[in-house]
């Protein structure tokens, strides 16, 4: 996995000034910012890469000089409506309302000589991989916006370099030029594998990139301005593209200005890592955007986590303890019709994750997961074990308990790309060997045999009071 900051551009050069810093102090901060938050998230990644290294900085002064010498690069003069946050140019026709289209904020007429990519050239290109590759943006709506709203009314030819600052990098044999952000920033993705370096191994290893996950507000830079520049490199476009929505408020995007910022260590801190990846993950489908809230995500932790999930395997631990002295029972098969249909419904769910999660569609396939879960709480109401072992019905009894521990193992498996610390503490809980902790485990029925749960069930997660925690979320 790759991923890395973007430091060039006259958004970060004014940001800095502003601040009383260089532009490289700036940045070393933002980078040092994005790793810590990274390892607070436990999101485990290869290689980071910083557009300001000097291995990268060099690689793309090659590219612009193949892209210049092979005539996909021209001199001109651009003027346009400049939109800094977003460091994009907008013809007067692409504005919304006089603003930019994309974050809605205010946008400056600038008029600078420039280099051009020559778009145009590859416009039909693109469109004919769109056609032969029909999966290649997830959701692939997204495709439709970019050929509706971008390609078809006509590829405007790219301005890749600006004179009106200078923190990027120069362009070889003309200095007064800095290389526009987007050629720039997009080939970090090759010059991280070692691209136009000495050492490329990597790059012919790992390269076409299997998937490449973007967020919505970088969707058109992905999906038109990046494929053409491999197109024009000679190089293989990435296998797919998963574009996410925002996290949104009540009232909006989030922003400073308004004070409705929310920061994940602040859940992190008070809730654990895995209560905020799974809300995060949950509340964001990959079709829309999300909407947080404190209420909900407060009724998803106590609903959810503790409810759902939580109690569903300290009640069949403790089961287990009750009746089979910790001992995972025989799996004696399915005695009747709630025995049958339960086993069949899991394994039809199970079937659905795996699906949904291969489609990046990570919102539904949780959505999934906890319908195997609810429905398993549902079987301990069905087969009510308590009045099994009071009647001594012993085989039913066993089917019982064998069932839901099986499947608490099959949801604690489901749960790993989500929940790691969760998941690994339920299989503990459970007591299962390496060997049936895996996804090629998942539909094996019958090797729980003999295995002991713990002697006493743990709490997953604790019921949090509803008024205190708001009181906590909303300060």
């Amino acid at each position: 996995m790759l991923t890395g900051t973007d430091e060039h551009g006259q958004k970060i050069q004014t940001v800095a000034e502003k601040a009383g810093k260089t532009p490289q102090e700036h940045v070393d901060e933002m980078a040092k910012m994005a790793k810590d938050l990274w390892k607070k998230m436990d999101i485990k990644y290869d290689y980071f890469i910083r557009t300001t290294e000097e291995r990268h900085v060099k690689a793309v002064q090659k590219i612009f000089e193949y892209f210049l010498e092979k005539g996909d690069i021209y001199k001109g003069e651009y003027e346009g409506w400049y939109c800094m946050p977003c460091e994009t140019y907008f013809t007067k026709t692409q504005l919304a309302d006089g603003k930019c289209p994309d974050c809605g904020r205010e946008v400056k007429l600038l008029k600078e000589e420039a280099y051009f990519f020559n778009m145009k050239k590859y416009a039909d290109k693109l469109l004919k991989f769109y056609d032969e590759n029909p999966d290649f943006v997830e959701p692939a709506y997204r495709k439709t916006e970019m050929i509706n709203n971008f390609i078809k009314p006509g590829l405007e030819d790219l301005c890749v370099t600006r004179t009106s600052f200078n923190w990027g990098i120069q362009v070889p044999n003309d200095p007064k030029h800095v290389i526009y952000v987007w050629l720039d920033a997009l080939t970090n993705y090759l010059t991280a594998l070692g691209y136009m370096q000495d050492d490329d191994t990597l790059f012919k290893k790992y390269w076409p990139a299997d998937v490449q996950i973007v967020g919505k507000d970088i969707a058109r830079f992905h999906l038109i301005y990046w494929p053409i520049f491999l197109m024009a490199l000679d190089l293989p476009i990435p296998k797919k593209f998963v574009v996410h929505n925002w996290i949104m408020m009540k009232d909006g995007k989030m922003s400073k200005s308004k004070g409705n910022t929310v920061y994940p260590e602040k859940l992190i801190d008070r809730y654990g890592l895995d209560a905020t990846r799974y809300y995060l993950l949950r509340v964001m489908p990959v079709s829309q955007d999300g909407v947080y809230t404190p209420e909900d995500f407060i009724e998803r932790y106590n609903s959810d986590l503790c409810n759902d999930l939580g109690n569903l395997v300290n009640r069949t631990v403790s089961m287990v303890n009750k009746y089979f002295e910790c001992n995972v029972p025989e799996y004696v098969g399915t005695l009747n019709e709630v025995d049958k249909e339960f086993e069949e419904f899991t394994t039809n769910k199970l079937k659905d994750v795996e699906e949904l999660i291969e489609k990046y569609q990570m919102s539904n396939a949780l959505q999934e997961l906890w319908t195997i879960i609810s429905r398993t709480n549902k079987y301990i109401d069905e087969t009510r074990p308590w009045e099994l072992a009071k009647n001594e019905e012993t085989d039913k009894l066993k089917s019982s308990m064998y069932h839901l521990i099986e499947n608490i193992r099959k949801i604690a498996i489901c749960l790993l790309p989500f929940m790691e610390n969760t998941s690994k503490d339920i299989l503990r809980q459970i007591g299962m060997p390496e060997d049936l902790r895996t996804w090629n485990s998942l539909y094996e029925y019958d090797k729980l045999h003999g295995i002991k749960v713990i002697e006493k069930g743990e709490p997953i997660f604790m019921r949090k009071n509803v008024e205190e925690e708001l009181e906590y979320l909303r300060n």
